[in-house]
């Protein structure tokens, strides 16, 4: 008897192991590589930006691993649309840092040359957003930075899980504070000096502010414009990137959990995910870019690859400098290509995909690149991925198929073939057994 269950056991393990591990390999894969970093390249020399000593500095800190896209680019477009602030992107040195999604951006200025432009002074504001090695010892040179500028009287906003990197570098103790909804359990079993917060869009301490989810750092972001330029600075500035909910009740995502079933089976069965190019041309703007990258990232469902024309770097609409990872023409084999922005009038070469222009329709860039995201997969994954970026669905069409049924068919039919094995190995042994000796 014991025999015999050990036997089952051992095959229900064996029928398992295969879809298990293949998952594992699959979820692993896809969240390394949104941080992958891109080929060697020229850096080009930063371009002239005018300083204005009477308006106040705003920086936005990218580690030398990288940081979440939508963190970085959605408030540095809202602070330069303003035309109140010095604005800027720091890292620790000017080299391409990958936003995720495979974005490559470099930096305005390292850590010395903004003290140089500032003449010694710290930043008036400083954004923080998710960085893939919170808590390891290559982020301490930006921690460091981050002590001191607040320690000189600088304001703080974290973005998203931006919170844990001011948690880090111990700037969160006793101080209440809130990040995503899928992490800050962690962070409270992690950082728990700090009054964590679950269920608000961002919370207000005075000199910090901290948001949520990934796209309650538009909230956050225009929260300290608020402060610092008044409410009409901030409604034109909610106005210039298309976010309708200024100055309205944002819905709340609930303020824990865990990822939806869609977002498992895309991690774990999508073997072969599409490849994406996403079209970089000069003037596109910040926030349009990261709506591209965050949606397709975020969804688990494909890998993003940026190209420009020519393969050169690009300026954004308030000048940022971006490196693509190919040209066009150059592109591996692409299974489609999506143009952000207002850019029209695209020619692929021959043999690519035709053009797909995400931001054919007015509103939230967010929201048309999430319902397109729903025509291409299904409603299930692009729900996951409103919900994920904590982006409001009110705005979004959601049309398509219901569910992703081909990578739900991959571990179905691992199931189905290790019990049809194990099947034929229960017979063969049963029919060895009762041979007579």
């Amino acid at each position: 008897m014991l025999k015999r269950l050990a036997f089952v056991l051992a095959a229900m393990a064996a029928v398992l192991v295969v879809p298990a591990v293949g998952a594992t390999v699959s979820a692993l894969g896809a969240f390394d590589a949104r941080y992958a970093a891109g080929p060697p390249r020229p850096v080009p020399a930063a371009a002239p930006v005018p300083h204005d000593p009477a308006k106040p500095t705003a920086v936005v800190v990218i580690g030398d691993r990288g940081a979440v896209v939508s963190d970085a680019l959605a408030p540095y477009e809202i602070l330069a649309a303003t035309g109140r602030f010095n604005v800027y992107t720091v890292a620790p040195h000017r080299a391409p840092k990958p936003l995720t999604g495979g974005l490559d951006l470099v930096p305005d200025l390292d850590f010395a040359g903004l003290a140089a432009r500032l003449g010694g002074s710290a930043p008036d504001l400083v954004v923080v957003p998710a960085f893939p090695d919170v808590g390891e010892p290559g982020t301490e040179p930006v921690l460091a930075w981050l002590r001191d500028q607040a320690g000189h009287g600088s304001k703080l906003l974290s973005v998203c899980n931006g919170g844990a990197v001011l948690a880090s570098a111990g700037l969160l103790d006793g101080r209440p504070a809130t990040a995503h909804w899928l992490k800050v359990d962690d962070w409270a079993a992690e950082y728990p000096a700090v009054r964590w917060v679950r269920g608000e869009r961002f919370v207000d301490d005075g000199t910090v502010v901290t948001t949520a989810g990934i796209l309650s750092g538009v909230d956050g972001t225009l929260h300290w414009v608020e402060r610092l330029a008044g409410p009409p600075v901030a409604a034109e500035a909610a106005l210039a990137i298309g976010w309708g909910r200024y100055g309205t009740a944002v819905p709340v995502t609930p303020p824990a959990g865990m990822p939806d079933a869609a977002a498992i089976v895309n991690a774990g069965f999508r073997w072969t995910p599409d490849t994406i190019g996403v079209l970089l041309a000069n003037g596109v703007g910040e926030v349009e870019l990261a709506s591209v990258f965050d949606t397709e990232g975020q969804s688990l469902s494909s890998r993003t690859l940026a190209v420009s024309s020519d393969g050169g770097p690009v300026r954004s609409r308030h000048g940022l400098t971006f490196l693509p990872r190919a040209a066009l023409t150059d592109a591996p084999d692409l299974d489609r290509l999506l143009v952000p922005g207002a850019t029209r009038g695209v020619t692929p070469p021959p043999g690519a995909p035709a053009p797909e222009y995400v931001h054919d329709r007015p509103g939230f860039p967010y929201d048309t690149a999430v319902s397109a995201l729903s025509r291409r997969t299904d409603v299930a994954t692009a729900r996951w991925t409103a919900k994920v970026l904590e982006l409001p669905t009110d705005g979004v069409v959601f049309e398509g198929r219901a569910w992703p049924w081909l990578p739900t068919a991959v571990p179905i039919a691992l199931v189905l073939a290790g019990t049809a094995a194990v099947v034929v190995v229960f017979r063969l042994r049963r029919k060895r057994l009762s041979r007579p000796a």
